[in-house]
């Protein structure tokens, strides 16, 4: 247990700030989904856009924030050097991608079936290219331990993006003022005006890491450059199939649907709103995920590591499956947070955060092929998990809508997350508690059809109630069980005899 505390600790703080992050975020969405009706198309428009911008952050990246946290903790290796040569590389590409975009905008936008608004690709993915690039530094400040600076940054980039979103879409039209011209209230239903926020947000990110940024005087190392590029194409491969995953079904859903484009709009607008209120099994992985690469890498070399793996799956199904059922239990309340027309959309959540849950023990599995520099079995898991996604996408859109997306999505990440296990345990084999893990799973499956049916008969006050005594018996067991709270960090020093 002592060893996961610096990691609990690094969680708890990375956690709390994506959190409250993706919390102030998440305020995007009733505010677009209440000014942009479902049937308009509009949020149809910003799910997909969206989607692209997600795949493209990936290959921008091209698996460079692991292989920089691998590189800098190799022997041999000179960290500042690693650090510069890491931006100057991503920088490059990032600049040389804004520059195709720009000569090609119009084919490309014809492509993705916006030829009457290439505005919107040209925006978006010039924004790609500066968040890939702020993405090195970034890492830099979890490199250096540095959670709080972290924090502050993400919150602050996020706190201005609503500000920016509020101003256009709520404060604009209720004085009825447009700055460029004569009011119309068209002129705030234009999706357009959304992606100019994100690049401006994007920009000032970048400025505020200018300290940061001048690590890249450090010159560049031809050789490291090369010895990196060998370790990261692998991951590469394996984060473009896995955000493929997650943004595969936004990206096929108009060219699939059985409909106009305009219906195909309103459709994917309502699954990508209700995927939203799932938004607090993300924040988890990811929270997670940016204390788990580093901790990961400096436990290497110690000879209990595999116990410490083991243990920290199980504690992240714990907190992963706590989540799943808080979700279902205040749905009747969360579903307020998006507009009334999405509403129908709610029946994708569970299926969503369960995929999402998978998503997050396949990271979890990833250490053993990272650690043994077969980055390449990455690939291997999520291309095939890429591909079960597609088969079903392409399949059942036509027939079942955005219902096929979600699951989709759960049949890909359950498909990766089995292979990279059972492979796993083959080549690097960790002794996981798989009884614990089973009884926790078992016990939320009978919880979630409890609090399920609770939601569909009861009103909804009575159904609160029922799920919160639920829920509560259900921390109590996580107690009990596997974690007394004396050993928590921050709070544990107050329930210590």
């Amino acid at each position: 247990m002592a060893n996961l505390k610096g990691l609990l600790k690094d969680t708890a703080i990375y956690g709390v700030s994506s959190i409250v992050a993706r919390f102030i975020n998440f305020i995007l969405v009733p505010i677009q989904t209440k000014r942009f009706n479902a049937a308009g198309g509009q949020y149809g428009i910003i799910t997909n856009v969206y989607a692209y911008v997600a795949l493209f952050i990936i290959l921008l990246t091209y698996g460079m924030e692991t292989t920089f946290f691998r590189f800098m903790s190799k022997e041999g290796e000179r960290p500042e050097r690693i650090y510069s040569t890491t931006l100057r590389m991503v920088g490059t590409t990032s600049l040389i991608f804004a520059v195709i975009i720009s000569i090609f905008i119009h084919p490309l936008a014809s492509l993705m079936g916006y030829q009457d608004h290439p505005e919107y690709i040209w925006v978006m993915f010039v924004t790609v290219a500066i968040d890939a690039f702020v993405a090195i530094p970034m890492a830099y400040l979890r490199y250096l331990h540095k959670p709080i600076k972290f924090a502050s940054i993400q919150v602050f980039n996020i706190l201005m993006n609503i500000i920016l979103n509020v101003a256009y879409l709520i404060v604009l039209p209720a004085l009825k003022l447009n700055p460029f011209g004569i009011y119309d209230d068209q002129f705030t239903l234009e999706v357009v005006w959304v992606f100019y926020i994100n690049i401006f947000c994007s920009t000032l990110k970048m400025l505020l890491l200018w300290k940061e940024l001048e690590g890249i005087r450090f010159g560049f190392d031809k050789a490291a450059c090369k010895r990196m590029l060998g370790y990261a194409w692998p991951l590469l491969i394996m984060g473009l199939a896995g955000q493929f995953n997650q943004s595969a079904s936004q990206i096929l859903f108009p060219y699939f649907y059985d409909g106009s484009i305009e219906e195909a709009h309103a459709q994917l607008g309502i699954y990508g709103g209700c995927i939203k209120v799932a938004m607090i099994m993300v924040m988890i992985t990811q929270a997670f995920r940016y204390a788990y690469e580093p901790f990961v890498f400096g436990k290497s070399k110690d000879k209990d590591s595999k116990d410490t793996y083991a243990q920290a799956m199980k504690y992240f199904i714990i907190f992963t499956l706590l989540a799943f059922l808080f979700v279902i239990a205040y749905m009747n309340i969360l579903r307020l947070l998006i507009g009334k027309s999405y509403w129908e959309g709610l029946r994708v959540v569970p299926i969503t955060m369960a995929a999402e849950i998978m998503f997050g023990i396949f990271f979890n599995l990833s250490f053993w092929y990272k650690l043994i520099d077969k980055t390449i079995w990455g690939a291997y898991f999520s291309g095939i998990g890429a591909l079960v996604l597609v088969i079903i996408d392409v399949l059942f859109i036509p027939r079942f809508s955005y219902m096929a997306c979600a699951w989709a999505g759960f049949a890909g990440y359950g498909t990766s997350m089995l292979l990279s296990y059972f492979i796993g345990q083959k080549n690097f084999p960790v002794n996981y508690p798989l009884r614990d893990i089973f009884f926790y799973v078992g016990l939320t499956m009978v919880f979630f059809v409890g609090m399920n049916l609770a939601n569909n008969t009861l009103p909804v006050w009575a159904s609160i109630g029922f799920n919160t005594i639920i829920l509560v018996f259900f921390v109590a067991v996580i107690v009990k069980r596997d974690l007394p709270l004396a050993s928590l960090p921050f709070i544990g020093r107050y329930f210590k005899k």
